[in-house]
């Protein structure tokens, strides 16, 4: 998310937090391997978009793209396409593509780190475990005032299985079926310094946390803490890290607006954070990534897993106030119900795929998916 904020909604009264949206994409060839060509695509951006530049990842093999933070959801989603186009564009005009996929579909050569002294320390510290967790996703940011930010991560915790299931991309791996809705949710939880973690209560105890993971070696800096949520160390931001990278930008809006959604209605509504229990929590997530919403989910308002149709009423219904006040209700319902109706980015890649899958075909779809304006 870049520094700069866009304007606020015209049409409707009330604060709403602004929200901003970080994706990370792969670069592919013409066959849908990864190629290590980021420095190519940065320099091709450059001459598309100077403006907005894309940043790079830890593998040459990936790039970052970032919007600004907006009120209005009309202008996260214009600002979106256009970053993707611009990115897309820029990647074409050199022979190459990016795709909004959040793992390694097809396998191939090792990942390349990126020649800048943090990501090669990363690699040198972490090693193995560095290198077999080259994935893309995409991090929600929504503004939050200093006060709130704890409270705001504290309460977040049990709604962000959900999040993560309606944004379920990576069912396949090296030519693979995984059995997986996001196996990148499974490799992103093996870093020592991400997942899910107790509740905070206040700043304190969260800058301990901090300070302990850096201390362990478990992330070498703050920006290696890879909490589900947590502080912005750039932005006055609470930054969500649950979700896959989302080939499709309707997708990605639709997190997007539920996590502002969620923020909004825990700072106005000064909601309980609660006590969950570590355990219940992990078992959610877990529910999350292997089926998303083909099975059960955990419902946080009857402290159940219950179908996921009856999960994410309980979400929608939670949030509906906030999501009137931002003008995103019809959307938002909207959105939810597609994905039940038709499933989310892992059932689309794997009925493109057919039996046998044809992986080959589900990267020509995922890469002319993730241009806008392939739809």
């Amino acid at each position: 998310m870049t520094d700069r904020l866009g304007s606020g909604h015209r049409g409707y009264t009330g604060h709403v937090h602004r929200v901003g949206v970080e994706e990370e994409l792969f670069v592919v060839d013409h066959r849908g391997r990864l190629v290590p060509e980021a420095e190519a695509v940065l320099a091709a951006h450059r001459d598309h978009d100077p403006e907005h530049p894309l940043e790079h990842e830890l593998f040459l093999q990936q790039v970052e793209l970032k919007t600004s933070a907006h009120a209005a959801p009309d202008a996260l989603r214009d600002d979106l396409v256009a970053r993707r186009v611009a990115a897309v564009d820029a990647a074409r005009s050199i022979g190459l593509d990016l795709v909004a996929v959040p793992v390694d579909v097809l396998g191939g050569d090792d990942p390349v780190v990126t020649p800048h002294p943090r990501y090669t320390r990363i690699v040198e510290r972490f090693g193995e475990l560095a290198r077999t967790t080259m994935v893309c996703g995409m991090h929600v940011h929504v503004e939050v005032g200093e006060d709130d930010a704890i409270r705001v991560i504290d309460t977040l915790r049990p709604w962000l299985p959900l999040l993560a299931a309606l944004a379920s991309n990576s069912p396949f791996t090296h030519g693979r079926d995984t059995r997986m809705a996001s196996w990148r949710g499974h490799l992103r939880d093996t870093w020592p310094s991400a997942g899910v973690v107790e509740p905070f209560g206040d700043r304190r105890s969260y800058r301990l946390l901090v300070e302990q993971a850096i201390a362990s070696g478990a992330a070498i800096d703050e920006h290696m803490v890879y909490l589900d949520a947590r502080i912005a160390t750039r932005y006055p931001t609470v930054e969500v890290r649950v979700a896959d990278v989302c080939t499709e930008v309707d997708d990605a809006l639709l997190v997007a607006e539920l996590t502002r959604a969620l923020v909004a209605t825990i700072v106005t509504e000064r909601t309980d954070p609660g006590s969950w229990r570590i355990d219940v929590l992990r078992d959610a997530g877990w529910r999350a990534r292997r089926d998303a919403l083909d099975g059960t989910l955990f419902d946080p308002l009857s402290g159940t897993f219950v179908p996921a149709t009856r999960a994410l009423d309980s979400l929608v219904t939670t949030v509906r106030a906030a999501l009137r006040s931002a003008g995103t209700i019809d959307r938002v319902e909207a959105g939810v119900h597609r994905l039940l109706t038709y499933g989310t980015g892992a059932v689309r890649q794997r009925a493109v795929a057919g039996d046998p899958p044809d992986l080959r075909a589900v990267m020509a779809d995922l890469a002319r998916r993730t241009d806008p304006r392939s739809r």
